[in-house]
């Protein structure tokens, strides 16, 4: 017999579907008409145990006990998850074969991974073991990838490295948010001070950026605009270029600030001749977008529908798992497999019947043309997200998920049409003495750029042009009628919104400050993961560190005060950032387990000994969110008893 065992109820049915018929429904499991069973995990039904599984003294929080690290590591039966491990540990004791189809990616490797080891599988059917990598629930695209299933064993090293950061993440969070929880009660924070490798780092943007945003004073510069009109009466504007005799009026971003100065440019040129310096054309094209990843497609979704990070994981998640109409929503790619080409026909033809919509006023998409989204070196266990084969009724989606569907199929179309292409022209002028720049672009070919022209969405190539031009060659005269002053104002940086700061994970480098980590870090997943970061984000809304102010984010006292009483190194992206390199390392058998583990465990010991020596005085005063989580353990004065304290480790 056969057990197939899933993620998920979902994906167990997707299975079930294409397997032999009639078929039994069993309590947990379904058999096929062959005697192969389908199985599931109901998500995560094992947990690491909380600190006092392993000593009871650790149920009352108290430094002298820190830092906790297990000896044995151990993991324990979530609740409610008792029923449906007995019935995997039955039919897997029963199975010739065992077939892993958690979710392809590094959490659900190490979910199924788990549930096989606890529930004690044998070392042979471990060794024997299949993976089945399922990015599509529709039965053609399942019963593809049962003719493609891998041996399990292939994936140890991504296990591992989802196992290293389950456990680092445990004793990371569970070891500082008691040392600090401890350390706050001391200067009066009755809330707990829940810290992790990602979320408190997450906090740190979010207060810089506000503490950058109080702390900015706007300052005046000056730009100049010269009116040109050639013999023919076309007129057109072009920028002042100054010189290098302007520096000691000019910012380090190249700003004038003397006003003066750009009067004075201005009295210099009114009424003068221009001359043609130099005209360049360049040919220049554009490329479709690449297919969406998760964090790509929430961070379009918050732009343009104003939708959470969350909220855009649950609607993919319904429009994959229920309506199966997208294929595996938590990927981190934005390409996909070439054997995928083949079925592009199929489901553009879906897209098109179903939400023709997005094709009116455009020209049919070539399902011929091959875009580079088609690239088999940047896949592995799953690609990008992508419509299904399936035609969608739209009258039967919400409205989110009519939108996220759109967008989805949307940016799938744009592989099928040909780049957008325009021709660049750059005009060298002087006039008085001084150089002017004017540019101009003019399309000559739409290609994918029609698919997104209907709702504005059409910013991906614009740039500073001046306006159009007339036709010049270098020498030519021209009338220079007048100069016009631009007077502006420096702005400061912009509070965070879910998609910038979802933009922000997914580019960490931009935040770390060792050079070496930031080019390391140019080809890593960023901080926290496609499965994770909605999640991440949220956690902190809860927990009380954020709040909303209309579309914008800012940090709460609480979180201000945390990250103000905390080390740098706890609440800069570098060490969690470096984190993810070393866990991407193990996943691709660069890295081995212990080489992560033991120089974090040095870390962490140092880490506690100074957060035992430091009061977090930053949050003196400040009061509990309504939103912030439940309160420390602490003696009760009435009766000398405990209260509950939390039993798992703050999640990243």
């Amino acid at each position: 017999m056969i057990l197939y065992i899933a993620e998920k109820p979902s994906l167990g049915r997707a299975i079930a579907d294409v397997l032999p018929k009639p078929q039994r429904k069993h309590e947990g499991y379904i058999e096929a008409a062959n005697g192969d069973c389908v199985s599931w995990c109901v998500g995560h039904l094992l947990e690491q145990a909380a600190p006092d599984a392993y000593d009871p003294q650790y149920k009352s929080w108290k430094l002298e006990h820190l830092p906790i690290i297990p000896a044995k590591w151990q993991l324990l039966p979530k609740k409610g998850s008792r029923s449906q491990l007995a019935v995997l540990k039955k039919l897997i004791k029963q199975a010739d074969m065992l077939v892993h189809a958690g979710d392809p990616d590094r959490e659900g490797q190490l979910l199924v991974d788990e549930v096989l080891s606890y529930l004690g599988a044998s070392s042979a059917k471990l060794t024997a073991a299949k993976r089945l990598l399922v990015n599509d629930l529709n039965p053609q695209a399942v019963s593809r990838a049962l003719g493609q299933m891998r041996r399990n064993r292939e994936f140890v090293p991504l296990s591992t490295s989802a196992l290293a950061r389950s456990r680092a993440d445990w004793l990371y969070g569970m070891n500082l948010s008691r040392a600090y929880t401890l350390q706050g009660r001391k200067v009066g924070y009755q809330g707990v001070l829940s810290v992790g490798r990602v979320q408190t780092p997450l906090l740190g943007l979010v207060v810089r950026r506000d503490d950058e945003i109080a702390a900015f004073q706007p300052i005046p510069f000056f730009e100049v605009l010269a009116k040109v009109q050639d013999g023919s009466g076309a007129v057109f504007h072009a920028r002042w270029q100054p010189s290098d005799a302007c520096a000691p009026w000019m910012d380090e971003a190249g700003r004038v600030l003397a006003k003066g100065l750009a009067e004075n440019v201005i009295g210099r040129i009114s009424g003068q001749n221009a001359t043609v310096v130099s005209v360049e054309e360049k040919p220049k094209r554009q490329a479709p977008p690449l297919p969406y990843s998760l964090s790509a497609l929430q961070i379009d979704c918050n732009k343009r529908f104003g939708m959470s990070a969350k909220a855009v994981l649950d609607t993919a998640q319904s429009l994959y798992e229920r309506h199966k109409l997208l294929t595996y929503p938590r990927s981190d790619s934005r390409h996909l497999p070439r054997a995928q080409f083949e079925d592009a026909p199929g489901v553009i033809a879906a897209i098109s019947q179903g939400a023709g919509e997005l094709l009116q006023g455009c020209d049919r998409p070539d399902a011929t043309l091959k875009s580079k989204a088609w690239d088999d070196s940047k896949v592995d266990a799953h690609h990008a997200i992508i419509p299904t084969g399936k035609i969608p009724n739209l009258a039967g989606l919400t409205a989110t998920e009519r939108q996220v569907y759109l967008q989805v199929a949307r940016q799938y179309l744009a592989q099928f049409y040909p780049h957008y292409r325009y021709l660049e022209t750059r005009v060298m002028l002087q006039i008085a003495g001084g150089h002017f720049v004017a540019k101009s672009k003019r399309e000559q070919q739409l290609g994918w750029k029609q698919l997104f022209r209907r709702d504005g969405n059409n910013d991906e190539a614009e740039d500073n042009a001046t306006g159009l031009l007339p036709p010049l060659t270098a020498g030519q005269t021209l009338q220079c009628l007048a100069g016009e002053l631009l007077e502006k104002m420096t702005q400061p940086p912009k509070h965070f919104t879910d998609a910038t700061l979802l933009a922000a994970m997914t580019g960490i480098s931009r935040f770390v400050s060792d050079p070496q980590i930031r080019q390391v870090l140019k080809e890593t997943d960023g901080l926290g993961t496609e499965a994770t970061r909605a999640g991440i984000i949220e956690l902190l809304f809860k927990r009380g560190f954020l709040q909303r102010q209309g579309k914008t984010i800012v940090a709460t006292d609480a979180g201000t005060g945390l990250i103000r009483s905390l080390p740098v190194v706890a609440t800069t992206p570098d060490m969690t950032a470096q984190w993810e390199s070393a866990l991407d390392g193990i996943s691709r058998r660069e890295t081995q387990y212990q080489q992560f583990m033991q120089p974090l465990l040095a870390q962490l010991a140092q880490l506690v000994e100074q957060a035992q020596h430091v009061l977090p005085v930053a949050l003196s005063g400040v009061k509990v969110s309504r939103r912030g989580n439940r309160r420390p353990p602490r003696k009760s004065p009435a009766r000398g008893g405990k209260r509950k304290s939390p039993k798992a480790a703050p999640k990243e």
